[in-house]
């Protein structure tokens, strides 16, 4: 559809992927293709809502998306050669002009979550919550922040559970962008707390949450987190709600369960030793805290 035109198997060059599969979670599929120079392509979007009645649950809803004139650096290691990393991009012989192809699948089990905080209403609402009767497919819009969260995607450097964990809150707020798209909001958030207007109090904000996911195994009380952005507590409890539509506690008890799915069922790592890397003290609080997030005992997505 990017292209306008069929495109054959034997066209496509498959220059990086990645992709995860674990039941319960946002399914992920990136890939990256060389861009050969008579193609001719466009940036495109799209939701897909399946829809399956209670009788027929496994409904989902997919984004995809097509963005072009991206460059790779395709180095033997896999990451940016050195010349990329210190500033000298221009000298790289590694370097292609790609067609990144990133597609996310959330269950309706999955998107639940979504709806106590969601600032979307109405038809948005429907669709998180599954209730809305028929299937669809609609082009998107694409927006400044949705194309910001894509290019994050696409070129950040974490690897193994720093890359699950980050791009678990990535699609979280992926979500999100493409329903105001889709509605037709504007860009332009207007927040209730005035004090988001200013622009360094929302960075601390997004300092706040970006602590928590590097303390997803160490929580870290409130207070902390408020003295090492530099804002009141009650300012950071309510900013955070503001932007991110959830509680601090809620949001980082989503992100941990999350991570804890990638831990068991990827990794295949046991449930003591998953309940030890994200700071429970017993095994029991664990799977108690675990079976409450996603509606599974640990055990259960280990043995799928």
């Amino acid at each position: 559809m990017a292209r306008k035109h069929p495109v054959m198997v034997e066209e496509l060059d498959l220059l990086q992927e990645k992709d995860r599969q674990t039941p319960g979670s946002v399914q992920y599929s990136i890939k990256r293709y060389r861009k050969f120079p008579h193609w001719n392509a466009e940036d495109t979007a799209m939701m897909t809502y399946h829809y399956k009645d209670r009788e027929n649950a496994g409904g989902c809803l997919e984004l995809k998306f097509c963005i072009t004139g991206n460059i790779y650096c395709n180095s033997k290691s896999g990451y940016e050669c050195g010349q990329c990393r210190h500033g000298q991009a221009k000298q790289c012989t590694n370097r292609e002009e790609t067609i990144d192809v990133l597609s996310f699948s959330f269950l309706s089990e999955h998107l639940q979550q979504f709806v106590k905080g969601a600032r979307t209403t109405g038809f948005a609402n429907e669709v998180l919550e599954f209730r809305h009767p028929s299937s669809f497919k609609r082009v998107l819009p694409l927006c400044n922040r949705t194309r910001m969260i894509l290019e994050a995607l696409l070129n950040n450097s974490y690897t193994e559970s720093l890359e699950n964990i980050f791009i678990n809150a990535q699609t979280q707020m992926l979500l999100l962008y493409s329903l105001e798209c889709m509605l037709g909001e504007k860009e332009e958030e207007v927040f209730t707390c005035k004090f988001l207007a200013n622009d360094l109090d929302r960075e601390k904000i997004l300092k706040a949450r970006d602590l928590l996911l590097q303390h997803i195994g160490e929580p870290i009380t409130i207070k902390d987190l408020s003295r090492k952005v530099a804002i009141n507590e009650c300012y950071l409890k309510k900013g955070f709600k503001e932007m991110f539509g959830t509680t601090i506690f809620d949001y980082y008890q989503s992100q941990r369960m999350e991570h804890a799915k990638y831990l068991l069922y990827e990794k295949g790592l046991s449930v003591t030793d998953v309940s030890l890397m994200l700071g429970y003290s017993s095994i029991s609080h664990f799977s108690t805290a675990f079976k409450k997030q996603t509606g599974l005992k640990p055990c259960e997505l280990l043995l799928r």
